[in-house]
């Protein structure tokens, strides 16, 4: 293998591991992004000002701070340096009175107490710029054993330096040894960005709600509801993505109002053939061949009336807060005046935003199913602050796991096992179906702890 393939070699692995790492750091980083809009772009608004206040202070601590502090104690220590010079060359001066006025032309204060007078070290603090600052300068410039004082909340810096026949005190203003106004400078920096935090906050806030507004909008159209009150506004995009959302609604409705409008026309056409049938047979007398024409033209009438309705679907009807409740009690009922054996319990809130004629044919077009072959029949209602959940059991031969998806085709029939529209059109689930979705909802079948199918009905509240 040649040196370039080596090369090549090298870079492949070193490039896979940095892709790795890459999605790896991607990932671990989603987890902790928030999932909403707005809490995304606060961040995208907060986490760049943060970044550049801390940049900001570290420079003005670090440069300004520092530099100003470490030159106004530097200035503090040559005073009293130049004091403990003044007191070595003027002995003459017995009771420093000249050296006390020396030190207030200064700002100082300077006393002098006996040679053991020197406290005990105390404990530094933990983070004291003032403290590090002076103690380094007093070490530099005067050389000899000190005591400082820079803890305490006075205004005023405490100073001892042993020499040879006294300890000399000086007291000098924290403000002439430290740079003071740092707390100003942050002070402004925290209240300016502050201020300008709750600015952006009002005005993204304001940005996010036409958002919200298209979103509740869509929901809304989706679950097969109104939004009578819904129009675009906020920022052009936001708009137009409304506008487009509208747009995309009227063509649904409108190719809805033809298709039934056609069916209509078509079922209005074929009733008229139908009742011609009917009075003509009427006519004709009774006889064996005339009951099975009869039953005939009868079921011909019910499956036109099933084809129109599942081209229909739910539209025209408005939804509205239904108990539930007493919507599967008279499903019960039903069951139980065709001669099955039906129970109803239902958990929860039970009053239910939907479409009630259509919604409670869903449930209806069910247990007609289960009934027709199952002797019993349980039927449990479920409501929690996300979903309505309406599961409907019975006792019968099942639906092959294989079959569950296809009985929900329109015009399938099942030959084997379970007849789901015996004598029917074969668009008993597949209406139920088209109403729970028209609910923003669905119907999944399973096995049923009675020995049958157990079909369920989940739409969001």
């Amino acid at each position: 293998m040649s040196t370039l393939d080596t090369g090549l070699t090298l870079i492949r692995t070193a490039s896979r591991r940095v892709s790795a790492a890459n999605g790896w750091m991607g990932n671990a980083f989603k987890s902790w992004m928030p999932t909403g809009l707005y809490a995304r772009a606060l961040l995208i608004m907060i986490v760049p000002m943060v970044i550049l206040q801390s940049v900001v202070a570290f420079v003005f601590m670090e440069r300004h701070w520092n530099t100003v502090t470490r030159h106004l104690s530097a200035a503090v220590v040559q005073d009293v340096a130049a004091l403990m010079d003044v007191y070595r060359g003027y002995p003459q001066d017995k009771d420093r009175a000249q050296l006390r006025g020396i030190g207030q032309r200064m700002g100082l204060v300077v006393d002098f107490l006996p040679v053991g007078d020197m406290p005990p070290p105390g404990p530094k603090p933990f983070f004291s710029l003032l403290d590090q600052t002076l103690s380094v300068e007093l070490g530099r410039q005067i050389g000899k054993p000190f005591w400082i004082d820079t803890v305490g909340r006075s205004s005023l810096v405490e100073i001892r330096i042993q020499l040879d026949d006294a300890v000399m005190r000086v007291f000098a203003q924290r403000s002439a040894a430290y740079a003071s106004n740092s707390e100003i400078f942050l002070f402004w920096m925290v209240g300016t960005s502050s201020i300008l935090l709750i600015v952006a906050v009002l005005f993204l806030r304001n940005q996010i709600k036409p958002i919200l507004r298209l979103a509740d909008a869509a929901e809304s159209f989706g679950k097969g509801r109104e939004a009578p009150n819904f129009r675009p506004r906020g920022a052009r995009e936001v708009r137009r993505a409304a506008g487009a959302f509208l747009e995309m609604k009227s063509r649904i409705e409108r190719s809805i109002e033809q298709r039934t409008a056609m069916l209509a026309g078509v079922s209005h056409d074929l009733r008229t053939i139908l009742t011609r049938f009917k009075l003509e047979l009427a006519l004709i007398g009774d006889s064996p061949e005339v009951d099975g024409m009869r039953r005939d033209v009868d079921e011909m009438s019910g499956m036109l009336e099933d084809y129109l309705a599942f081209a229909r679907g739910d539209s025209g009807e408005q939804a509205q807060p239904t108990d539930m409740a007493l919507a599967l009690e008279e499903l019960r009922s039903d069951a139980e005046r065709n001669g099955h054996a039906a129970t109803v319990a239902f958990h929860g809130l039970p009053v239910v935003t939907v479409k009630p004629a259509s919604f409670k044919r869903c449930l209806a077009n069910l247990v007609s199913n289960a009934a027709r072959h199952a002797n019993a029949i349980s039927i449990t209602g479920h409501r929690d602050h996300r979903y309505l959940t309406v599961t409907i059991d019975d006792d019968g031969p099942g639906i092959p796991h294989s079959m569950r998806e296809e009985v929900f085709k329109p015009f399938l029939r099942l030959d084997d096992a379970r007849n789901q529209d015996e004598g029917g059109t074969g668009l008993g689930l597949a209406i139920a179906r088209d109403i729970a979705r028209s609910h923003g909802g669905d119907i999944m079948l399973g096995d049923s702890p009675m020995g049958g199918l157990r079909a369920t009905v989940r739409i969001p509240v």
